[in-house]
């Protein structure tokens, strides 16, 4: 008699239960991916071959296969927690070694890296000092705290209209008395050091369709001095062939001096009261880190008080041929093997790679369930084999006692 067969089936059915255990014990693990023991019966082998008669030797367990199929993504309120929606893992990297996990639960440490919790820095695509990203060899992630370069204002836009009513004033211009000049608006502009000030810009009719515009800073006297002349077609548009220039004027102020092109194309002069339609200029004050988020595509945007935005980097993702090639290592965390293929590494939401949710984390894909119901068929599978043996030890005993 051979309690071989018994033997090995309660080794599979208990190889089988660690797997289900296992699977219920992690089912509250943040991008842990289910396993199923997989198992191939055996026979006895000779260099003969077996006959037709042959009798298997029992189990054994083949392998412990992982199910990579997608988790329920929940929301959370940390912007650095990351869900991958599709396929992909998240690039790591510990000191120079590289590892792989669909847990997206990150934060900054205190050089600035985005890291995980065992202290490994995501990888990615850094941006420059400009805030472009420039795609290359991914590197450790990093958030900045530095503060936001100041940007002088060097160019600005404004759409108003002046009011083809108006008459031409009768003293000669004077900053200081409303009386010379028809309307006046103001625009905040920056210096080199972020400091602010304010640019008055006041508008004299000095005859029909025509007007003359004069610049003031902080207050100051206008300059230049004569002022830049406007002319309007008679159907209310900037005159010279639909364009003025645009109005360029130059304006110092102490050790930081300020040149500024105004752009004025879309005035209007119609019969209605004068109004300033749009108002932009392209420079502004130093800002400080206030905020965070990530866009689908990976992309790293920061938020500063200055009301600026910049791209700090780009999260990458891998993909493998064979993802159940594999090693688990343990805290979520999987490296690369010859039978996994070398990672595809690139931007998320491309090619077969997953779009990225912020604030946001990847469930445990098991089902509790189900892995209840495969834990009772384990047992059953452990018992059944257990009789197994309990009847081969009475047919043996069966043997021993024959006189």
């Amino acid at each position: 008699m051979s309690f071989q067969q018994g033997l090995s089936g309660l080794n599979a059915a208990a190889k089988g239960l660690d797997a289900v255990s296992n699977n219920v014990s992690n089912a509250g693990t943040v991008g842990f991916k289910g396993a199923s023991a997989q198992f191939s019966d055996v026979y006895a082998a000779s260099i003969a071959g077996g006959g037709s008669g042959q009798i298997g030797i029992g189990v054994n367990l083949s392998q412990v296969k992982q199910s990579f199929t997608q988790g329920n993504v929940s929301v959370t309120n940390n912007p650095l927690d990351v869900a991958i929606n599709g396929g992909g893992f998240f690039r790591m990297s510990d000191n120079g070694a590289i590892t792989f996990t669909r847990n997206g639960q990150f934060l900054v440490d205190k050089d600035g890296y985005v890291v995980n919790s065992t202290g490994a820095h995501l990888t990615g695509y850094v941006a420059n000092a400009a805030g472009v990203i420039v795609p290359s060899s991914p590197t450790d992630l990093m958030i900045s705290s530095a503060d936001l370069v100041p940007n002088p204002t060097t160019t600005g836009a404004l759409g108003l209209n002046l009011d083809s009513r108006d008459t031409v004033p009768a003293l000669p211009f004077l900053y200081t008395d409303p009386t010379t000049y028809n309307s006046s608006t103001a625009m905040t502009v920056y210096d080199s050091l972020g400091n602010s000030h304010v640019m008055s810009l006041y508008f004299r009719k000095t005859a029909a369709n025509t007007w003359q515009v004069y610049t003031g800073l902080d207050g100051a006297a206008p300059a230049p001095a004569a002022g830049t002349t406007m002319t309007f077609t008679s159907a209310g548009a900037v005159n010279t062939g639909g364009t003025i220039g645009p109005l360029a004027f130059a304006v110092t102020t102490g050790a930081n001096p300020l040149s500024i092109t105004l752009d004025l194309t879309t005035a209007t002069q119609f019969g209605s009261t004068f109004g300033v339609n749009s108002m932009t200029q392209n420079g502004y004050t130093s800002g400080r880190l206030s905020g965070l988020s990530i866009s689908s595509e990976g992309v790293i945007q920061g938020r500063y008080s200055n009301g600026q935005s910049r791209d700090l980097g780009q999260i990458v993702l891998a993909n493998f041929a064979n993802p159940n090639g594999l090693q688990s290592l343990g805290a979520n965390q999987w490296s690369e093997t010859a039978d996994s293929g070398q990672p595809l590494v690139g931007a998320p939401n491309s090619g077969s790679l997953g779009a990225l949710q912020s604030a946001a984390v990847e469930e445990s894909n098991i089902d509790l369930t189900g892995e209840l119901v495969n834990m009772i068929t384990a047992q059953r599978n452990y018992q059944a084999n257990a009789q197994s043996i309990k009847t081969q030890d009475a047919i043996m005993q069966t043997l021993v006692n024959l006189r």
